[in-house]
Protein backbone atom coordinates (compact mmCIF):
# COMPACT_ATOMS: atom_id res chain seq x y z
CA UNK A 1 0.00 0.00 0.00
CA UNK A 2 1.47 3.34 -1.03
CA UNK A 3 1.21 6.48 1.05
CA UNK A 4 2.21 10.08 0.53
CA UNK A 5 4.03 10.23 3.86
CA UNK A 6 7.78 9.68 3.90
CA UNK A 7 9.19 6.93 6.11
CA UNK A 8 9.94 7.91 9.70
CA UNK A 9 13.25 9.66 10.20
CA UNK A 10 15.94 7.75 12.08
CA UNK A 11 17.46 10.92 13.53
CA UNK A 12 16.66 11.67 17.15
CA UNK A 13 14.59 14.73 17.97
CA UNK A 14 14.99 16.51 21.26
CA UNK A 15 12.04 16.13 23.56
CA UNK A 16 10.49 19.43 24.65
CA UNK A 17 10.31 20.21 28.34
CA UNK A 18 6.99 20.82 30.13
CA UNK A 19 7.86 24.53 30.23
CA UNK A 20 8.28 24.56 26.46
CA UNK A 21 4.89 22.88 26.03
CA UNK A 22 3.29 25.50 28.26
CA UNK A 23 5.02 28.31 26.37
CA UNK A 24 3.77 26.98 23.02
CA UNK A 25 0.27 26.45 24.39
CA UNK A 26 0.13 30.10 25.43
CA UNK A 27 1.55 31.39 22.12
CA UNK A 28 -0.50 33.33 19.56
CA UNK A 29 0.44 30.79 16.89
CA UNK A 30 -1.06 27.90 18.87
CA UNK A 31 -4.11 30.02 19.67
CA UNK A 32 -4.64 30.62 15.95
CA UNK A 33 -4.34 26.89 15.27
CA UNK A 34 -6.90 26.15 17.97
CA UNK A 35 -9.26 28.87 16.64
CA UNK A 36 -8.97 27.51 13.08
CA UNK A 37 -9.91 24.05 14.29
CA UNK A 38 -12.75 25.16 16.54
CA UNK A 39 -14.27 27.57 14.02
CA UNK A 40 -14.60 24.68 11.60
CA UNK A 41 -15.35 21.69 13.83
CA UNK A 42 -17.81 23.10 16.35
CA UNK A 43 -20.38 24.67 13.98
CA UNK A 44 -20.28 21.64 11.69
CA UNK A 45 -20.74 19.28 14.63
CA UNK A 46 -23.74 21.25 15.89
CA UNK A 47 -25.25 21.36 12.39
CA UNK A 48 -24.80 17.62 11.88
CA UNK A 49 -26.28 16.74 15.27
CA UNK A 50 -29.28 18.97 14.53
CA UNK A 51 -29.69 17.28 11.12
CA UNK A 52 -29.48 13.84 12.73
CA UNK A 53 -31.98 14.75 15.47
CA UNK A 54 -34.37 16.12 12.83
CA UNK A 55 -34.22 12.74 11.10
CA UNK A 56 -34.85 10.85 14.35
CA UNK A 57 -37.69 13.14 15.45
CA UNK A 58 -39.37 13.01 12.05
CA UNK A 59 -39.06 9.22 12.07
CA UNK A 60 -40.74 9.04 15.49
CA UNK A 61 -43.39 11.73 15.24
CA UNK A 62 -44.06 12.31 11.53
CA UNK A 63 -44.57 8.78 10.26
CA UNK A 64 -47.04 9.93 7.63
CA UNK A 65 -44.57 12.41 6.17
CA UNK A 66 -41.63 10.01 6.34
CA UNK A 67 -43.73 7.30 4.70
CA UNK A 68 -44.63 9.51 1.74
CA UNK A 69 -43.63 7.70 -1.44
CA UNK A 70 -41.49 9.79 -3.75
CA UNK A 71 -41.13 7.28 -6.60
CA UNK A 72 -41.54 3.52 -6.70
CA UNK A 73 -40.79 2.09 -3.26
CA UNK A 74 -38.57 5.04 -2.33
CA UNK A 75 -40.02 7.15 0.47
CA UNK A 76 -38.90 10.28 2.34
CA UNK A 77 -37.44 8.24 5.24
CA UNK A 78 -35.16 6.28 2.91
CA UNK A 79 -33.96 9.45 1.20
CA UNK A 80 -33.26 11.09 4.58
CA UNK A 81 -31.44 7.96 5.79
CA UNK A 82 -29.19 7.83 2.74
CA UNK A 83 -28.62 11.59 3.06
CA UNK A 84 -27.29 10.95 6.59
CA UNK A 85 -24.54 8.77 5.13
CA UNK A 86 -23.81 11.22 2.34
CA UNK A 87 -23.48 14.16 4.72
CA UNK A 88 -21.17 12.11 6.97
CA UNK A 89 -18.81 11.42 4.07
CA UNK A 90 -19.09 14.99 2.79
CA UNK A 91 -18.16 16.41 6.21
CA UNK A 92 -15.21 14.00 6.53
CA UNK A 93 -13.95 14.97 3.07
CA UNK A 94 -14.44 18.68 3.77
CA UNK A 95 -12.61 18.40 7.09
CA UNK A 96 -9.66 16.61 5.49
CA UNK A 97 -9.37 19.40 2.91
CA UNK A 98 -9.62 22.05 5.65
CA UNK A 99 -7.04 20.28 7.82
CA UNK A 100 -4.60 19.85 4.93
CA UNK A 101 -4.88 23.50 3.91
CA UNK A 102 -5.17 25.31 7.24
CA UNK A 103 -4.36 23.10 10.23
CA UNK A 104 -1.55 20.80 9.15
CA UNK A 105 0.90 23.53 8.02
CA UNK A 106 0.46 25.44 11.30
CA UNK A 107 0.76 22.27 13.39
CA UNK A 108 3.85 21.14 11.47
CA UNK A 109 5.52 24.51 11.99
CA UNK A 110 4.89 24.33 15.74
CA UNK A 111 6.06 20.70 15.89
CA UNK A 112 9.28 21.33 13.98
CA UNK A 113 10.08 24.36 16.12
CA UNK A 114 9.54 22.36 19.31
CA UNK A 115 11.68 19.50 18.08
CA UNK A 116 14.51 21.88 17.30
CA UNK A 117 14.19 21.75 13.52
CA UNK A 118 13.54 25.48 13.12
Amino acid sequence: MATDAPPPSKEQHKLPSPEEFTEVQESAEFGELRRSYRSFAFPLTVAFIAWYLLYVLLSNYAGGFMGTKLFGNINVALVFGVAQFLTTFLIAWWYSKHAAAKLDPKAEAIKSRMEGGA
